[in-house]
C-alpha cells in the first residue's frame, strides 16, 4: 500500500471489526509505549508509528508501522468475545490455502488472540488496495474466482458458528419493523417470508460450509484489477454457500434501479462456477435465494433505522436500495446462469 501519510481514506476497520454497513473508531486510546510493548510479543519488528483510525461504531482500530511491515491492530470493544476464536481459526484456515485474507499474526508462543488495555486484541497484516465503488468486469471475475475457491475449501472447515442472519432470523425479526411499513410493504415482506419457508423446507438440501456472510464491494480491497484482500469476517459463519453467493451478486451486479447487469453478473458467476459448480438444488433455488438475501438486507437496514440505531453519530444505509432489489428480483426473476 501507499505510505501512511497521504493515503486515501478507506472504510477498512480491521479484518473482523469492520461490518460493511459501519465504519471504525478509537474508543480505547493507546500510547506508543503500550503498542511497542505489545509488539514485543510478536516477531513483527520495532514500532515506528501508530495511527488511530477515526469515525466509527464498533471497535478500536490502529494502523501500525514497524521497521519491517505495516499492520492493523484491532481492540474488540463490543460483540460476543467468545466467538472470536472462530474467526481466528477461519482466517488461519483460509490463509493456509493462500486466499487473500488477513491471516492474524501469532505471537512467539503461537497464540493469535491477545489482550491489550483490558480488551481482546488481534494483529493483522495490512492488505493492499482500496474498495471498488463501481467494479469493472475484471474485478468481478477476480472476486468470483476467489469466492469459488473460498467456498470450495470452506466446505472442509471444521469450525462452526450458526448463520446469524438466516431464515430463522428473518422469521423472528421481521415483525419488529411492521409498524414503520406501509400495508403494501407489510404484505410484501410477510408473503416473501412465507415463500422462503416453503422453498427452503429441507435445510440439508444445499451445500454448506464456511461463508463470509457480508461480502459487499466495500469489504474487498483491489489494487487495480488484482484482488488484494477480502476483509470483515465478523459475519463469517457456517451456512449455505448459495446464501453467500447471492449476497455478492445482489451487491456487485445490481444497477441503481435494482436490476441485474448481465455483464457483471456473467463475469462474476462465470468465474465462480469454474471453481465450484452449483448442484441441481442450488440452481433451482437460485432465484429464491437472491430474493431472500435482498430481504435480509432490507430488514437489517430497517432495524438499524427504526429499532436499533447505532450508538454513535452515523448515517445508516438506506433500506430502500434492497427493497428495490427485492422487487426487481420478484418482477424479473434471475438471469440465466452462465454455462
Amino acid at each position: 500500500m501507499q505510505a501512511l501519510q497521504g493515503r486515501p481514506s478507506t472504510r477498512y476497520n480491521g479484518p473482523l471489526g469492520y461490518q460493511g454497513e459501519n465504519t471504525m473508531a478509537v474508543f480505547t486510546p493507546l500510547d506508543d509505549a503500550q503498542v511497542a510493548s505489545f509488539l514485543e510479543r510478536f516477531d513483527a519488528g520495532r514500532l515506528i508509528a501508530c495511527e488511530g483510525v477515526a469515525s466509527g461504531t464498533e471497535n478500536s482500530t490502529f494502523f501500525v508501522t514497524t521497521d519491517r511491515r505495516e499492520l492493523v491492530l484491532t481492540l474488540f470493544e463490543q460483540g460476543e468475545h467468545d466467538e472470536l476464536p472462530f474467526f481466528v481459526d477461519l482466517l488461519d484456515y483460509l490463509d493456509e490455502y493462500r486466499l487473500p485474507v488477513p491471516g492474524p499474526l501469532h505471537d512467539r508462543r503461537g497464540v493469535a488472540l491477545q489482550s491489550l488495555a483490558g480488551k481482546p486484541a488481534l494483529l493483522f497484516p495490512r492488505l493492499p488496495g482500496k474498495h471498488p465503488e463501481s467494479p469493472n468486469l475484471a474485478q468481478c471475475r477476480a472476486l468470483g474466482d476467489t469466492l469459488g475457491r473460498m467456498h470450495k475449501v470452506g466446505q472442509h472447515f471444521d469450525g462452526h458458528r450458526p448463520n446469524p442472519r438466516d431464515l430463522n432470523w428473518l422469521l423472528a425479526s421481521h415483525h419488529q419493523v411492521y409498524a414503520y411499513l406501509t400495508p403494501a410493504d407489510q404484505a410484501l415482506m410477510g408473503d416473501e417470508i412465507d415463500s422462503y419457508q416453503s422453498a427452503f423446507d429441507d435445510p440439508d438440501r444445499l451445500p454448506t460450509g464456511a461463508i463470509h456472510g457480508d461480502l459487499f464491494r466495500d469489504n474487498t480491497l483491489f489494487d487495480g484489477d488484482r484482488l488484494g484482500g477480502i476483509i470483515d469476517f465478523y459475519n463469517g459463519c457456517s451456512g449455505e454457500l448459495l446464501f453467500d453467493l447471492a449476497i455478492v451478486v445482489n451487491d456487485w451486479a445490481s444497477d441503481a434501479h435494482g436490476h441485474l447487469e448481465p455483464a457483471r453478473h456473467d463475469a462474476l458467476l462465470g468465474a465462480y462456477l469454474q471453481r465450484r459448480p452449483l448442484s441441481d438444488a442450488e440452481r433451482r433455488l437460485w432465484p429464491m435465494m437472491l430474493r431472500m438475501t435482498a430481504l435480509r438486507y432490507w430488514l437489517s437496514r430497517l432495524l438499524v433505522v427504526y429499532v436499533d440505531p447505532p450508538a454513535h453519530e452515523l448515517t445508516p444505509h438506506d433500506p430502500e436500495r434492497f427493497r428495490r432489489i427485492l422487487k426487481a428480483r420478484i418482477a424479473a426473476g434471475a438471469l440465466p446462469l452462465p454455462a
